[in-house]
């Protein structure tokens, strides 16, 4: 079983920065894949981003597309979400996601395309 924490969320002025968190208990975390969602309407979570476990594929929402920057450090089992020029609608909690990869699969961008879930974290934007 893998686990997954996030971590730095908080509550930012419209216009600032946060960067949020996503340890994972994973042995060989660069065997997987890891994403980022948010709440959407209905039950479903969006899609932000993902990245590939080796670093090397890195895939965002249009909706944050040069404004957020996934980045990860496998020697420390931890993904990254570098957030800039943050807008009220990204308010919500931030879910990271993760999935086992082989050389066939490629990076998920839906919900159902991941097994692991953390608890997620709060991200608050005030306009």
């Amino acid at each position: 079983q893998v686990q997954l924490v996030e971590s730095g969320g908080g509550l930012v002025q419209a216009g600032g920065s946060l960067r949020i968190n996503c340890a994972s208990s994973a042995r060989a975390f660069s065997n997987f894949n890891t994403g980022w969602f948010r709440p959407a309407q209905g039950t479903e979570r969006e899609f932000v981003a993902a990245i590939g476990g080796s670093s090397t594929s890195t895939y965002y929402a249009d909706s944050v597309k040069g404004r957020f920057t996934i980045s990860r450090d496998n020697p420390k089992n931890t993904v990254y979400l570098q957030m800039n020029s943050l807008k009220p609608e990204d308010t919500g909690v931030y879910f990271c996601a993760a999935v086992f990869r082989t050389a066939f699969t490629v990076v998920p961008t839906t919900e159902a395309g991941y097994k692991y879930w953390g608890q997620g974290t709060q991200v608050t934007v005030s306009s």
